[in-house]
């Protein structure tokens, strides 16, 4: 089924479903780096991302920087992945509503399609995926999040994680029955509590959903658990502090192979350098 792995967005469909002026244009600095890592036979990570040409469209629904990464073997993470990505940008910018309305449909929808694939071919029954999106609206910023990849922070010199795992041992931290160091290495890490197209055994798919003000300068780093299962929080904040956008993806990744690159590596950096008043605009 290769259609469904590499199937394209049509970008000519595109469209923002609400009318609204373009006050404040987002320059940013786009950076993304994947590899397959030392062990596995595949990638099943996948990175994607839209920006719209056209004014309306950015003023209504904005850029979309995401990280996916499946699971389920036997080429079905990598499946799982692909079609999470392409189906949240196909519904995010065809949904109505709000923006976060639409993330949430987007997200929803994603579910629901890979869930019933998954369950009418045998060898799909397991396909999964994570979903961590950044989304760069005017001069607020979406998180739309589900799994275990993560969505960091650079803010004047401090790196903050915004993103919650969904992951066991991340609600056994948050009981205070595990401290975070111990969590990073718990034989339990890997075991995910929600997930794009898995049935989860404590009801219907809920994913975060945040919204905030942006700020110039602000460093996102959006990347999938190859990285933070190499790195802890403080080598991942000495290296975004010290070096540009593009040398910081590439050290990240050689740092987390380095280590081992057990798993699969993507890291997305989205820089805000300007916000940018629209001509018109108060």
């Amino acid at each position: 089924m290769n259609e469904e792995i590499t199937a394209e967005l049509s970008v000519e469909q595109l469209h923002p479903a609400l009318a609204e002026p373009l006050r404040v244009l987002p320059v940013v600095k786009f950076v993304a780096r994947s590899e397959i890592g030392k062990v596995r036979e595949n990638n099943e990570d996948k990175f994607d991302f839209y920006e719209p040409d056209a004014p309306d469209q950015l003023a209504a629904r904005g850029s979309v920087y995401l990280v996916c990464d499946g699971m389920g073997g036997h080429e079905a993470g990598q499946i799982a992945s692909e079609l999470a990505s392409k189906l949240f940008l196909h519904h995010y910018y065809h949904s109505e509503g709000t923006p976060q309305q639409a993330a949430e449909r987007a997200v929803l929808q994603a579910h629901l399609y890979i869930q019933r694939m998954g369950q009418a071919v045998p060898s799909r029954r397991d396909m999964g995926t994570t979903l961590t999106a950044l989304i760069v609206r005017q001069d607020e910023g979406i998180l739309v999040h589900v799994g275990d990849s993560r969505c960091y922070r650079l803010r004047e010199g401090e790196l903050q994680q915004l993103t919650r795992d969904h992951t066991l041992v991340q609600e056994w931290v948050a009981q205070g029955l595990l401290t975070p160091e111990a969590a990073r290495f718990s034989p339990y890490s890997s075991v995910i509590t929600q997930a794009i197209g898995v049935e989860g055994e404590r009801g219907s798919l809920k994913p975060d959903i945040e919204t905030f003000p942006l700020q110039e300068g602000d460093l996102f780093l959006l990347c999938s658990d190859g990285l933070t299962d190499m790195l802890d929080d403080a080598e991942i904040a000495a290296i975004v502090r010290s070096h540009p956008p593009t040398q910081a993806a590439w050290t990240l990744v050689e740092r987390a192979l380095a280590e081992g690159g057990r798993d699969n590596i993507t890291v997305v950096l989205v820089q805000i350098r300007e916000l940018k008043r629209v001509a018109g605009e108060a």
